[in-house]
């Protein structure tokens, strides 16, 4: 293997390490939640949930100001500052014993992701070619479930230990602080003119309306599905969460197949992911059971691993190497906008409704979700990128 080829290597495992911490921003210590909320009781249940959605938050507020982060800063030192900020902030929180103080470090967790988020796959934007992005974008997908699965496993495993053990889990990101030392160029990253992409939304908006009904029919999943599924009463407590995590990884099969399926659909890529997503949430819907829960869990991950490579591989064509600094960070606020609003609408919508109106509300919504998703895809029409050619826009023609 020749020093060039090394180096391309081990460049890529750095990036795509960066998609294992992405997914941890909150859902890291979510199997403490119960006992963080039993140790500060006192502070009522709203503070100890944001201990989960706060980093959410500040990754919005950070998606917002990262562009001009960019413009002063080099890659490589940005990058190093949002590990330090996840790392310290991730796994102190737990040696604190005031709510407030604890919630200050979980917003670090969240600016630490906002700087991560936009540069892990800007960053295959701006090193690797376009033939290569899909297979890329597919990978990075995959690493980012993946993340989810060991953080969960691992988190759970200290919790039952201590809940202030569970952010030790955020120590994962030492392992990329490493590589980034080692491996990760010291690149300016910005447009290729050199000048600033203005009207950005204009520009990209399919893509972020699509993100964010994406993630907020994902979220859905998480947010409800073992309030139902114990609700309905006919699966075990204890088979929840190994049907949960079944899920991440159905999920990452589905970011690791994005190339494969593209390759097969072609255009058609586009309403695979929300299909599946209509399927899947019809059949935790409709059918119920072992058959509808695991069948529609499947299907859910899947399309949540299939989707989101998509959008982001999609719009990064149309950013070229600005990618970084035009589509990802707004790209990255939809995302996570969609998070920590998707407990709140879902909340809006069961007392405008009535909890027992419906059965399996939750589900229901998610399924005129996953509707509104596939006909708001059948808008991003997209071409294939030639060789000589780029990009891809909205109206199907490559841009030079």
């Amino acid at each position: 293997m020749t020093a060039e080829k090394e180096s391309r290597k081990n460049l890529t495992i750095t990036t795509l390490s960066l998609s294992l911490l992405t997914v941890m921003a909150g859902a890291a210590v979510a199997p403490a939640l119960n006992t963080i909320s039993a140790y500060f009781g006192d502070a009522g249940q709203t503070l100890t949930q944001m201990v989960i959605s706060i980093p959410a938050l500040f990754i919005v507020i950070m998606s917002i100001v990262f562009p001009k982060l960019c413009d002063r800063f080099k890659s490589k030192g940005l990058l190093m500052t949002g590990l330090l900020l996840y790392v310290t902030g991730g796994s102190l929180a737990g040696i604190f014993d005031n709510i407030y103080i604890v919630l200050a470090f979980r917003a670090l967790v969240g600016i630490g992701v906002g700087i991560i988020m936009p540069l892990s796959t800007g960053l295959l934007s701006f090193y690797y070619s376009k033939d290569k992005q899909d297979k890329l974008m597919g990978y990075s997908s995959a690493m980012n479930q993946m993340g989810g699965v060991i953080a969960t496993l691992v988190a759970g495993l200290l919790a039952s230990v201590s809940w202030r053990l569970s952010f030790l889990v955020y120590l994962i990101g030492l392992l990329s602080v490493v590589l980034c030392l080692l491996f990760l160029p010291n690149d300016r990253i910005g447009t290729e003119s050199g000048k600033k992409e203005t009207m950005v939304f204009a520009r990209y908006y399919p893509f972020i309306i699509a993100m964010f009904l994406l993630m907020f029919t994902f979220f859905v999943y998480p947010a409800e599905f073992a309030i139902e599924t114990a609700r309905e009463g006919v699966i075990p407590q204890h088979f929840i969460a190994v049907i949960m995590a079944g899920m991440d990884l159905i999920a990452f099969l589905g970011g690791l197949s994005f190339v494969h399926i593209k390759k097969i659909a072609g255009s058609a890529t586009k309403i695979v992911a929300p299909t599946m997503f209509a399927l899947g949430y019809a059949s935790l819907w409709l059918l119920g059971g072992w058959v509808g829960t695991i069948t529609g869990s499947a299907l859910v991950g899947f399309a949540n691993g299939l989707g989101i490579p998509f959008i982001i591989s999609t719009a990064s064509h149309k950013a070229g190497r600005s990618a970084a600094v035009t589509v990802m960070p707004i790209l990255s606020m939809a995302l996570y906008l969609a998070q920590f609003m998707t407990p709140l609408m879902l909340s809006a919508i069961t007392k405008a409704v009535g909890e027992t109106a419906v059965r399996h509300l939750p589900y229901l919504t998610a399924f005129i979700s996953a509707v509104l998703l596939l006909l708001w895809s059948l808008l991003i029409r997209t071409s294939a990128p030639s060789r000589k050619r780029g990009h891809w826009d909205f109206h199907g023609n490559d841009e030079a």
